[in-house]
C-alpha cells in the first residue's frame, strides 16, 4: 500500500506506524529464477537453493549477543546472518542482515519471524519499541525480527540529496502542471539513488528478501518458517510461500497487501480507503459536543474539504515557521486515521487548528513526534566481492526509510510507462482520484510517478505468486482498514488457493492484531497451538465485545 512521503523535515513521518505498516514505491530488481512458477517447480527451487554454492549460507548459525544502544531493552538480543548479494552469483559479494530476538520464556519450539510492514522500516527498532504486543508468543517461541536488505543496519540504501528532490518534485500539483519537468527530475534523482546506495540497490526487493528469510530460517535451526507479517509484510510472506512452499510452517498475514494491482490502482485504493476512514471518523466526531465541525456529519465533510482548499490557497505558519498547507493537513489526518485509538487526539488537533491556528497537534501526527534532520549523505562504498558488514546505527542514512520504501516497491513493480504515456494519462487519473476522494485524491495522485527513471521491476510477484500448495495460512482483513482494503484479503486468498484461511475483522484501523483482542487471540492460538479459525469467521468491533464467530 502506498505511503505518501512528506516534503518538509518537520512534517516527515516514518511510514511504519507502531507495529503496523503501509507499503509501496521504488528501484530495480532482476526477475526471480524462471523455474519458480508453480508449487511443484518452487519446491525444486527450494532444493536448488541449498546447493549450487549456497550451502555455506545454509550451514551458518546465529550468534546472539546483547543489543547495543541506549534505547534497546536489556533482554533483547541481536545477531546477524550472511547472505549473497546476488543469488545468481552466490560465490560473489555478500551482505549481513541484522536480527533481533526475545527468547522464549520456557521450552522453545523454535522461532516466529516478524515483519512489521513498510517497506523500509527497521524491524529491530520496531520490536525494541513495541515488543510488549508480542510477549505472549514467547510462551512457545523465540520472537525474532530483522532489518531487510537495504534497510536499517543491513546495507542501508540512500538517495543522498536526491531524497528531498523526489519529495519536492511530487508534492502538490507540480506533477500535474509540469509533468515533463517532474519526470526529468525523477530520472536524475534515480541516478543519484544508484550512486549513493551502492551495490545492494540492484538486488533489493521482496523476492531477494524472501530468499534471505529462508537463510534465516535455517540459521535459526527451524525446519519450517513460522511467520507473522503486517501490511507489506504480507506480500513478503506470500512471496516466501511461493518460493519455498514446503518450508511454510504457521504463517499469518495481517492487513493483506495486493499482489496484482499496479501503482496507480493501489493509489486509488489508498485514497478511497482513507476517504472512508475520514467519513467514519467524522461520524464519530459529530456525536461529541466537542467536535470542532459541529454535529452534522455531511456538513462536517464539507467543512474539511473547504479547510483543505483554504489552507492550500492561504497557508498558516507551522510551529517551525514554514507554511502549513492543506496538503500538510491531509497528510497528518491520513496518518492519524491508521488507528481508531488516535481519533480523540485527531479531534483535539483539528480543534486547535480551527480555534487557534495552532498546527502543532497535526504536525505531531505527521512527524510521529520526531523530526527528520537532513544528515550529509555518505556515498556507499563499493565492496566488490567482499562482505558488507552491519552498519553502525549512527551511520544509517537519515533518508533510509523513504529511499528503501521507493527502492523495494519499484523493484516489485514491473510497470514502467513512458513519459508520453504518463503525460497522456494524468488528466484522466486526476479525475478518478478526485472522484474517489475529494480530500485525499490529490495527495495520493503524484505517487504514481515515483518509479519513473528506475529499472523495471520483477514480474514474479504478479505472475507466479498464486495457486500455492502449502500448509494452511491465516489471512486477516479489517473492514475499516484505510491502507489495505478488505477486498485485497479475499482477492489474495482466492489467488493463493485452498491453503488460505480468511479471518474477517469487522473493526477500524490498519491491521487487526494490535487493535482487536479477538484477532490477537485467534492469531496467537494459531501460532502457538495450531488452532485455526474456520475460513470466513469474524471478529466484531471492539466496542461491541470481541464478536468472535
Amino acid at each position: 500500500m502506498q505511503a505518501k512521503l512528506e516534503t518538509r523535515p518537520s512534517v516527515r513521518r516514518c511510514a511504519v506506524t507502531g507495529a503496523l505498516g503501509l507499503a509501496l514505491l521504488g528501484a530495480g530488481l532482476p526477475a526471480a529464477a524462471s523455474g519458480a512458477t508453480t508449487a511443484t517447480t518452487a519446491t525444486t527451487a527450494t532444493t536448488r537453493d541449498t546447493g549450487s554454492g549456497l550451502s555455506r549460507f545454509y550451514d551458518q548459525r546465529v550468534e546472539w549477543t546483547a543489543c547495543e544502544g541506549t534505547e534497546m531493552p536489556k533482554d533483547l538480543q541481536c545477531g546477524k546472518v550472511t547472505v549473497p548479494l546476488d543469488y545468481s552469483r552466490p560465490r560473489g559479494g555478500t551482505l549481513d542482515v541484522a536480527l533481533a530476538r526475545y527468547r522464549a520464556t520456557g521450552d522453545s519450539r523454535g522461532s516466529v519471524l516478524l515483519n512489521f510492514g513498510g517497506p523500509g522500516g527497521s524491524g529491530i527498532n520496531e520490536l525494541a519499541l513495541g515488543g510488549k504486543e508480542f510477549m505472549h508468543l514467547t510462551n512457545g517461541y523465540d520472537v525474532v525480527t530483522f532489518d531487510p536488505r537495504g534497510v536499517g543496519r543491513s546495507s542501508p540504501v540512500s538517495c543522498g540529496p536526491a531524497t528531498l528532490k523526489i519529495m519536492e518534485a511530487t508534492d502538490g500539483d507540480g506533477g500535474m502542471t509540469d509533468p515533463e519537468g517532474v519526470l526529468e527530475r525523477l530520472r536524475d534523482a534515480a541516478a543519484e539513488c544508484a550512486k549513493y546506495s551502492g551495490p545492494v540497490l540492484p538486488h533489493i526487493g521482496t523476492v531477494d528478501a524472501a530468499r534471505d528469510m529462508d537463510v534465516m530460517r535455517r540459521a535459526l535451526g527451524d525446519d519450517r518458517l513460522n511467520y507473522l507479517g503486517f501490511s507489506y509484510g504480507t506480500r513478503l510472506g506470500a512471496v516466501y510461500a511461493a518460493r519455498f512452499p514446503d518450508k511454510v510452517g504457521r504463517m499469518v498475514l495481517d492487513g493483506v497487501d495486493t499482489l496484482t494491482e499496479p501503482l496507480a490502482e493501489q493509489g486509488l485504493a489508498g485514497a478511497r480507503g482513507q476517504q472512508t476512514a475520514l467519513e467514519n471518523f467524522l461520524d464519530w466526531c459529530v456525536e461529541d459536543v466537542a467536535c470542532p465541525f459541529g454535529q452534522d456529519a455531511r456538513d462536517a465533510r464539507d467543512q474539511v474539504e473547504r479547510l483543505v482548499a483554504s489552507l492550500d490557497s492561504d497557508p498558516v505558519p507551522s510551529a517551525f515557521g514554514e507554511p502549513f498547507t492543506g496538503q500538510d493537513m491531509v497528510g497528518a489526518i491520513g496518518q492519524a486515521l491508521y488507528s481508531r485509538e488516535l481519533w480523540p487526539s485527531l479531534e483535539r488537533a483539528l480543534a486547535q487548528l480551527l480555534e487557534d491556528g495552532d498546527t502543532r497537534g497535526l504536525e505531531g501526527f505527521s512527524s510521529g513526534g520526531v523530526t527528520f534532520p537532513v544528515r550529509a549523505a555518505v556515498r556507499a562504498p563499493v565492496r566488490g566481492d567482499r562482505t558488507a558488514g552491519l552498519t553502525d546505527e549512527e551511520d544509517v542514512p537519515m533518508d533510509n526509510l523513504p529511499a528503501a520504501l521507493m527502492a523495494i516497491n519499484c523493484a516489485d513493480d514491473p510497470d514502467r510507462p513512458t513519459a508520453a504515456q504518463v503525460t497522456a494519462s494524468l488528466d484522466r487519473l486526476r479525475a478518478r482520484y478526485e472522484d474517489v476522494s475529494p480530500v485525499f485524491g490529490r495527495y495520493r495522485l503524484t505517487q504514481v510517478l515515483m518509479c519513473y527513471g528506475r529499472p523495471r521491476g520483477t514480474d514474479y510477484i504478479r505472475d507466479d505468486v498464486k495457486d500455492l500448495d502449502t500448509a494452511r495460512m491465516l489471512l486477516v482483513g479489517t473492514r475499516g482498514d484505510p491502507a489495505t482494503p478488505y477486498r485485497w484479503t479475499t482477492e489474495t486468498a482466492d489467488r493463493l488457493g485452498p491453503s488460505a484461511v480468511v479471518l474477517d475483522n469487522r473493526g477500524e484501523g490498519h491491521t487487526g492484531y494490535a487493535s482487536s483482542k479477538c484477532v490477537h487471540r485467534k492469531v496467537d492460538d494459531f501460532l502457538l497451538y495450531g488452532s485455526l479459525p474456520p475460513d470466513g469467521s469474524s471478529c466484531g468491533p471492539e466496542s461491541t465485545g470481541d464478536g468472535s464467530g
